[in-house]
């Protein structure tokens, strides 16, 4: 059955199609919906995986999108790129772009019960980032919850900023770093890191007690998490220039041509 699921996801994102709903073939709860997501990790030559993403960290976006809260998805490598970072719109199925909070693992986290000061203890770098993501679904209530986690959460990529040197040492207040996002020019959002379930690390613990970690073996040294968005995500109409910038965090840039 996972198999099935899995070969849908993909077949409609390589046709570019709205995911349908998957009928009997459907996971049914989300520990099955991250069988499935890890199925098409499997397909796709994404295990291990390159780093995870969180989406619905904030009580806002759980709200839209009718979840009670976070999802986890995988990050394939060929989906990160740096900063700054071309890609063609048409390549994308209704993109959208989320200002993010993100970090890369100095060692394990096995999965199971994490604090938030032991996962904050294995964050080796933290930097902006800009997740890309796709509306690939039309009503989510019907495509239910399980199928949205297998199939990555809306995620499609991501663009990674510079690291922020000696960041322990400075003592940054991760809660209160301040992300905006600007669309050629205008500014789309804003929000603060304590958005990410009261604080970034917080997140990230959440990520490593999750059935998705569970599902993928833990999280490892050298894996990228984008921690979840400080603002809703922003649909775009077309080729776009997108810039996020915390700031304590920097600065991260993506063109849509």
């Amino acid at each position: 059955m996972a198999s099935d699921a899995a070969e849908a996801i993909i077949e409609a994102r390589r046709s570019k199609r709205i995911l349908a709903p998957l009928g009997a073939i459907a996971p049914k709860t989300p520990e099955a919906g991250y069988a499935v997501q890890k199925e098409v990790a499997l397909r796709l030559g994404g295990l291990p995986p390159a780093g995870f993403k969180i989406g619905a960290t904030t009580k806002q976006m759980q709200a839209i999108l009718g979840l009670s809260g976070p999802a986890g998805g995988f990050t394939p490598k060929a989906g990160l790129r740096p900063t700054p970072a071309t890609v063609r719109y048409a390549d994308f199925l209704n993109p959208g772009v989320e200002c993010e909070v993100a970090l890369r693992l100095a060692r394990d986290i096995p999965p199971g019960p994490c604090t938030r000061d032991q996962a904050g203890d294995a964050v080796g770098e933290v930097f902006p980032a800009i997740e890309i993501v796709e509306k690939r679904y039309d009503d989510l209530a019907v495509l239910t919850t399980p199928t949205l986690i297998a199939d990555q959460v809306f995620h499609a990529g991501g663009v990674l900023g510079t690291p922020v040197a000696g960041w322990r040492a400075l003592g940054l207040d991760l809660a209160a770093t301040r992300g905006r996002m600007t669309v050629n020019g205008t500014v789309r959002g804003e929000g603060v890191g304590a958005d990410l379930l009261g604080h970034p690390f917080e997140a990230l613990a959440w990520l490593a007690s999750s059935a998705c970690a569970t599902a993928f073996g833990g999280l490892r040294a050298g894996q990228v998490v984008f921690l979840g968005s400080v603002t809703p995500p922003i649909w775009l109409d077309g080729p776009s220039t997108v810039v996020v910038e915390f700031d304590t965090l920097g600065r991260v840039e993506l063109t849509l041509t």
